[in-house]
């Protein structure tokens, strides 16, 4: 797979996005606690979370259809554009409601992954786009490894200086577009229908491809199934094995690149071996071994190979979206990949307090529940995949 300059400038936006979004979580609480002067701000802290996906699952389908109707390249400038004027309001706040209009600015301009994805469909034929979906997750986690490392030590200066740096990332960011980056949509520009605007909307007509209901269901499910490590990581080890912080920091560093390195580097030739279908069932089938043996796990050395059961599990995702936009004409990708990014905020916005009320019932007499109750989210994608819409969605490549 050859590395053109659009592939290359999608990519580099990819990962400064996720730098910058991953950069002020280090000091975000500390930020809290000045602005509201007390010495619990977990209830903020989980609003803003939860303030932030909300943003993206409201604004990812309306920003994937302007993308459709105006060009990727405008509708990725304006939000570049957009993130680095917020962090400069998020650095220069007072008060805690100009924290919270940052955050909800955040959330909007954060919400370009479903138009570089859209981006990277226009560039890419239908066989090599389960690879470069691939290469977006690699960035995107390889960013919020980066991200929270030069916050940590950004805050090392100041409580300000991350976002500081976060806006001069956005702004390089910006120009990086604003000079290299090509229109990648070609051909007739879709209408933009009033109905566009309501997020729920895209959902709706997602009924009606009757190939398209079962794998946005299967995708959400995954996404869902994925926000237990994102809230539970840090809680689990440190009840669970007693990890300090800097082992609970390097757990998901090491989590975080075996997760990127396999997105980034085996999902093209695994996809090339096995096809697209059979890539996607042994992602969700390693994921779901990873997380009962994280359910089980009784000593710090099991992490590690449990390890490499969730990071191959990071090969679905890029799989099924790949199967995803055989399902729709080329002026509809950036509707569809609005609709998967809308789907992905909404797990965001429900799994933490879904997965941490769980985490909270069952911890007293087994901690390690939650896990498994994550894998069984993996059954219901079984009838959902022997449906006859997604057996025609496999196509040639997952035969």
């Amino acid at each position: 797979m050859t590395f053109d300059k659009p592939l290359i400038v999608i990519l580099t936006t990819v990962t400064l996005d996720a730098v910058g979004v991953g950069m002020i979580m280090p000091v975000l609480p500390e930020l809290l606690t000045g602005l509201t002067h007390a010495d619990n701000v977990a209830a903020h802290y989980g609003i803003l979370l939860a303030l932030y996906a909300l943003m993206q699952f409201l604004c990812a389908p309306l920003l994937g259809a302007l993308s459709d109707r105006f060009g990727r390249r405008p509708v990725i400038l304006v939000s570049l554009a957009g993130a680095t004027a917020d962090y400069l309001v998020m650095a220069s706040a007072m008060v805690l409601p100009l924290l919270y209009i940052g955050r909800i600015i955040s959330g909007v301009t954060g919400a370009t992954m479903s138009v570089a994805s859209a981006a990277i469909a226009d560039i890419t034929p239908q066989d090599g786009r389960a690879q470069r979906f691939g290469m977006i997750g690699a960035c995107f986690g390889l960013g919020f490894i980066a991200g929270p490392l030069l916050g940590g030590i950004a805050g090392g200066f100041g409580i300000h200086y991350p976002f500081l740096l976060a806006m001069a990332l956005n702004g390089a960011n910006f120009l990086l577009a604003l000079f290299f980056l090509p229109e990648t949509r070609k051909g007739v520009k879709a209408p933009l229908a009033a109905q566009n605007l309501n997020p729920l909307g895209g959902f709706r007509r997602v009924t009606g491809i009757g190939s398209l209901t079962p794998l946005v269901m299967v995708f959400t499910l995954i996404q869902l199934i994925g926000q237990v490590p994102a809230a539970l990581w840090i809680l689990y080890t440190q009840d669970r094995f007693a990890w300090s912080v800097s082992a609970v920091g390097l757990s998901l560093a090491a989590f975080g690149l075996c997760h990127a390195l396999v997105q980034g580097l085996l999902t093209g030739p695994i996809t090339e071996k096995l096809g697209e279908r059979r890539t996607l069932i042994l992602g969700m089938g390693m994921d779901g071994i990873g997380y009962v043996l994280m359910g089980f796990a009784s000593q710090s050395w099991m992490v590690l190979p449990i390890l490499v059961f969730l990071s191959m599990g990071g090969i679905a995702s890029p799989a099924l979206q790949s199967i995803i936009t055989r399902q729709v004409d080329e002026t509809r990708l950036g509707e569809v990949q609005g609709i998967l990014a809308g789907a992905t905020s909404l797990t965001g916005i429900i799994g933490p307090v879904a997965f941490t009320a769980i985490y909270a019932a069952t911890r007293p007499g087994w901690s390690g529940f939650v896990w498994i109750s994550a894998a069984m989210l993996y059954i219901p994608c079984i009838p959902l995949l022997r449906a006859i819409a997604y057996r025609r969605a496999a196509g040639p490549s997952g035969a």
